[in-house]
C-alpha cells in the first residue's frame, strides 16, 4: 500500500511523503522518536502513525499472500512474453538497431549526457559485463550535454509510441514529465508532422501494389495524446509518480483491461529538483529508491515504457576525472540499462553504458528539422531552434 491511501489526515500524508516515506514497507523499521523527529510531529502522533501504517501493513499482507501464489509464471512463459514485447522506434534505424529493435515496453530506460573526453576517458577505462538473462522489467538511464538532443529524444518517443499498429507501431498515449521547462510543443507539432509524412511514404512504399490504407491521423491528435505535466519541485514530483498509479487506471485500453492506454512515461529530467533541494543524501537516496521502484511497478502493471532523462557530472577517482551519473553511485544502481549520449566531433552519438540484455555499442544519430534520425556527414552541431 501506499502512503497516500494511508488513513490519516492529508497533512501527516504530505509529511511522510515529503520526508520521503512513500510506502508502508519503508515505515517498518524506524522509531517514533526517529519518525517524529523527521516530520516535527509529537512522539505520540509519530505512534499513531506507525500503528495505523502497522495494521494496514498487516492487512495488506494477509490480503497479497493468495494474489503472489495466484501471480506465479513459468520461465517458459517469461520468455514468451519478452519475445512477444513491442519496441517504441526512435526514427534512427542505428540507434533502434543497437537497441534491440528500439524502446522497450515493460522497462524503464535511463538517458545520461556528457560530453566526449568525458566518454573517451570511461569508456577506455570502464569495463561492462553484460549478463543475459530474462529480466522483465528494466532501467535505462539516457542523457548529454545541453544540445545533444536528450529533450528532442524524449518528445520523439513520446510522438512515435502512438504510430498505429497497422505501421508496427503501439497505438498508445504519452505521459512527459517534464521538471526543467524544457519541453517545447511548437517543437512536438513538428515531429508529429514528420511523423505522419513518413507513414505516408512508407504506406505509399509498403502497398504500392495494394489499396493504401488512409491515415486519419492529424499532428493535433498527436499532441492531444501526450499528457503534459510540469513540475517545479521534488514533492510535486514525488506525488506525482504516486498519482500515476490512478491515472494509468482511469486510461484503460479498452481491448487491453490489463493494460493502459499509456504506453510510454517520459521524465525530463528525473535528477533536476533532487540535485538542487536536498541537503541530505541519505534521506535523497531513500526517496529516490521508493520513485525507482515505483516507475518498476508500473511499468511491469501497465506493460508500458518508463524513460528517465538523466544528467552526468564528472568523478575524480584515482588522479583521473571519469563519467558519473547524477545522484551518486546509489541511483545509478537503480537502472538495468544504461545510455549515455556524447559529441564527437560534428556528430552526436549514444552509447550503451550498461545493460544485461545488449552488448556494449554506439551509433551516430542526427536532429535534424524532422526530429531524430540516421546520422548524415552534414551534419552540423547547430540548435535546432
Amino acid at each position: 500500500m501506499e502512503i497516500w491511501r494511508l488513513p490519516i489526515s492529508a497533512s501527516q500524508r504530505g509529511k511522510l511523503i515529503s520526508a520521503g516515506y512513500t510506502s508502508l514497507s519503508s515505515l517498518s523499521s524506524i522509531s517514533s522518536s526517529d519518525l517524529a523527529r523527521e516530520l516535527k510531529v509529537s512522539e505520540s502522533e509519530a505512534m499513531n502513525i506507525l500503528k495505523v501504517a502497522s495494521h494496514s501493513r498487516g492487512s495488506e499482507t494477509s490480503n497479497a499472500s493468495c494474489s503472489i501464489v495466484e501471480g506465479a509464471q513459468s520461465a517458459w512463459d517469461m520468455l514468451h512474453d519478452e519475445e512477444s514485447l513491442m519496441h517504441i522506434t526512435t526514427s534512427s534505424a542505428d540507434l533502434d538497431n543497437i537497441l534491440g529493435g528500439g524502446i522497450h515496453c515493460k522497462e524503464v530506460t535511463e538517458i545520461g549526457w556528457s560530453s566526449l573526453s568525458l566518454i573517451v576517458n570511461s569508456v577506455l577505462k570502464y569495463k561492462l559485463t553484460t549478463a543475459f538473462g530474462s529480466e522483465s522489467i528494466i532501467f535505462m538511464l539516457i542523457g548529454g550535454v545541453p544540445g545533444i538532443g536528450k529533450t528532442q529524444l524524449g518528445i520523439q518517443i513520446a510522438v512515435n509510441v502512438q504510430i498505429p499498429n497497422d505501421f508496427g507501431g503501439l497505438g498508445g498515449k504519452a505521459i512527459y514529465i517534464d521538471t526543467e521547462g524544457s519541453f517545447m510543443v511548437e517543437r512536438a507539432f513538428q515531429i508529429a508532422e514528420a511523423c505522419i509524412e513518413d507513414m505516408s511514404e512508407y504506406n505509399r512504399f509498403l502497398r504500392k501494389d495494394f489499396q493504401e490504407c488512409k491515415i486519419k491521423m492529424l499532428p493535433q491528435d498527436i499532441l492531444e495524446n501526450i499528457f503534459y505535466f510540469r513540475i517545479c519541485s521534488y514533492t510535486e514530483q514525488i506525488a506525482l509518480i504516486n498519482y500515476l498509479d490512478k491515472f494509468l487506471s482511469e486510461h484503460k485500453d479498452v481491448d487491453m483491461s490489463l493494460w493502459s492506454q499509456v504506453k510510454v512515461i517520459v521524465v525530463d529530467s528525473v535528477t533536476f529538483h533532487f540535485r538542487q533541494d536536498f541537503d541530505d543524501m541519505a534521506l535523497r537516496t531513500r526517496v529516490l529508491s521508493g520513485m525507482a521502484l515505483k516507475l518498476m511497478n508500473l511499468a511491469k502493471r501497465f506493460s508500458l515504457a518508463v524513460i528517465l532523462l538523466n544528467q552526468v557530472t564528472t568523478k575524480h577517482t584515482e588522479a583521473s576525472f571519469q563519467l558519473a551519473l547524477a545522484l551518486g553511485d546509489s541511483w545509478s544502481h537503480t537502472c538495468t540499462n544504461r545510455i549515455v549520449l556524447y559529441w564527437n566531433g560534428n556528430e552526436r552519438y549514444a552509447y550503451i553504458d550498461k545493460s544485461p540484455s545488449l552488448r556494449s555499442a554506439s551509433a551516430a544519430y542526427s536532429v535534424t528539422a524532422r526530429g531524430i534520425r540516421n546520422s548524415s556527414s552534414s551534419c552540423k552541431r547547430i540548435k535546432m531552434m
